[in-house]
């Protein structure tokens, strides 16, 4: 039987991409991490940090990256020892630690998350349009997978209780973020805000159920 007769269901075919587009990522992180003197999980640590001032603890960075709690603890000792890391007792629970970026190794995170990207490149030549689509069929297998349980919950705009999707119907910018008392449109939706607070579970369903039927 033909291809065109019995194509891949699109589902497999969009999996294949996105472990062709992996590939890519992969190859840029050992790049940065390379340039920067660090290996690719101490490259990820320190970007991830790098947008969480307050710091995580181990177990909760091990958990974004998914990687092991002993594989995790070596990779912090490691960043510590380098001083770009430092590890303090959390002030809600004495018994655990909270991981911290020094300065330095602030600066080395953003530099590591503005890296040159060769997947940046690629998508920068996508239209507004098809950018703003990709990034909203992101958010919906993102928020999939974290329901699932296969990835932590993340600081999406669509579960913060400051978002109010569609608000501004027909227009660019249809929804808007009370946080900062402005219209925001598709383009503008965050996958990890530092200004997120979490709403009610019924008001995360009712602002979900409005986003995706607006």
């Amino acid at each position: 039987m033909d291809h065109a007769s019995n194509p891949d269901p699109v589902p497999t075919r969009l999996r294949e991409g996105f472990e062709r587009i992996a590939l890519v990522l992969r190859a840029d992180l050992w790049s940065a991490a390379g340039m920067a003197g660090l290996n690719p999980t101490q490259a990820q640590v320190l970007a991830l940090l790098s947008a969480r001032p307050d710091g995580l603890r181990p177990k909760e960075i091990a958990a974004h990256l998914a990687v092991s709690a002993p594989s995790m603890a070596d990779t912090l000792a490691a960043l510590e020892r380098k001083a770009l890391l430092r590890r303090t007792p959390d002030p809600a629970d004495a018994r655990a630690l909270i991981a911290r970026l020094t300065e330095d190794g602030l600066a080395a995170g953003r530099s590591l998350a503005s890296a040159a990207s060769q997947v940046a490149a690629a998508l920068s030549q996508l239209s507004a349009a098809e950018q703003a689509g990709l990034l909203r069929a992101q958010i919906k297998l993102i928020r999939a997978l974290q329901l699932a349980g296969a990835i932590p919950v993340q600081r999406l705009c669509v579960s913060c209780r400051h978002f109010r999707p569609n608000a501004h119907p027909g227009e660019a910018a249809a929804h808007h973020c009370d946080f900062v008392n402005a219209a925001i449109g598709d383009r503008d939706l965050r996958l990890d805000c530092g200004e997120h607070e979490e709403a009610d579970p019924a008001v995360q369903a009712a602002t979900w159920t409005d986003f995706t039927q607006g």
